[in-house]
């Protein structure tokens, strides 16, 4: 069959019309498309992995379905509708009001209120089979879940002491490994100890519910980058290597901070939220009048990327983040080197001892 773009279908291919995938067509592709915008109850990135009310319960249908899930984030309700219309996308996953016209309202809805998923006008399959999968206490269900998956009981590890012999400087059974990678990226053995012991508190078999695995905190789509084989995830050398390998990944990332000190800020940050988000952060300093290679002035617009007003913001490309987790974390790891180092805190002029403020959260209360 000839189509408006010249190109003939096959008997296997598949036509879509204005009403969009119909169900069958979704589970013989293996895919599902989710229509949603950013934000802490709709869907955002955290550590490689999906989040949000709405993407977990669309998460949860798909897998009822048999079918991975695609996300696509809209930059409006607007600009969702449109692309749900146009049949962009199988499903919008996001609580709609039910006065839009033009689409089916079906499937995941609150408490109360009328507001509702939907689906593409006419998609009765689709919308048939949302209405019987989705139940009511499936909300708190999904709530319980991510509400576990963020906090520290979802990490599954053994808690070392931060400091095996400070009398003879012995840090942990793995300051051989963090001397001999520590050079791959450019960095004081002392700080990789540090981060470490943040990220597992030196427990190799350490691992999260999203999959980071080993001394390093390693995901597995970032182990198969760096060249870490599965099988060698949770073993010490390969881990420690490969993440000294991504360290140095971020360092170019960032290789426009000329200052060491201030870069070195801003890859713990990128190894934790993600460089994209870091880089959001740094725009909207410069938008906001501030120095955006300055740790100390970007951080407090981490922390406004969880909000909504910032993370909607046009030079935002990344969306929501939780950038209160990433502030601590490069605060924490900071104060640790400052004791594996010998320093005081706020000590050494031009070291990292005073990389990020004693009171952070009040000093980075400032007005725009």
């Amino acid at each position: 069959m000839e189509t408006p773009w010249g190109t003939t279908l096959g008997a296997d291919t598949v036509e879509t019309s204005n009403n969009g995938f119909s169900l069958d067509d979704i589970v013989h592709n293996g895919e599902l498309i989710m229509l949603t915008l950013t934000g802490p109850n709709n869907y955002y990135d955290y550590h490689g992995h999906g989040m949000g009310l709405q993407y977990l319960l669309c998460e949860r249908f798909a897998k009822s379905l048999g079918v991975s899930l695609r996300v696509e984030v809209c930059k409006d309700t607007a600009d969702l509708v449109e692309k749900l219309k146009n049949g962009d996308g199988d499903l919008a996953a996001l609580f709609l009001p039910q006065n839009i016209e033009g689409i089916d309202f079906c499937g995941a809805k609150p408490a109360t209120g009328n507001e509702q998923w939907a689906v593409a006008k006419g998609n009765e399959a689709l919308a048939d089979t949302l209405n019987k999968w989705f139940k009511p206490q499936l909300l708190a269900e999904i709530k319980a879940e991510e509400q576990f998956a963020l906090s520290a009981r979802s990490i599954q590890r053994h808690v070392y002491s931060p400091m095996l012999d400070r009398k003879a400087g012995i840090i942990s059974q793995y300051d051989h490994l963090f001397q001999k990678y520590a050079p791959t990226a450019r960095w004081d053995w002392r700080l990789l100890a540090a981060q470490c012991y943040q990220e597992s508190t030196f427990d190799p078999m350490a691992h999260s519910w999203a999959g980071a695995r080993g001394l390093m905190q390693i995901m597995p789509a970032t182990a198969a980058h760096l060249g870490l084989p599965a099988s060698q995830i949770h073993e010490p050398e390969p881990n420690v290597a490969a993440a000294t390998k991504l360290i140095r990944e971020l360092d170019g990332k960032f290789n426009d901070i000329t200052d060491r000190m201030e870069r070195i800020r801003f890859i713990l940050a990128s190894y934790n939220g993600g460089h994209g988000h870091i880089r959001d952060a740094m725009a909207l300093a410069r938008k906001y009048g501030h120095n955006p290679q300055r740790w100390e002035e970007v951080a407090p617009f981490v922390l406004r990327l969880s909000t909504s007003q910032f993370y909607n913001d046009p030079v935002v490309k990344n969306g929501y983040m939780r950038g209160s987790e990433t502030v601590d974390y490069v605060e924490r790891i900071g104060k640790r080197w400052q004791q594996y180092s010998g320093m005081a805190p706020g000590g050494i002029s031009g070291s990292y001892g005073s990389m990020v403020p004693q009171r952070a959260t009040k000093k980075y209360r400032f007005h725009l």
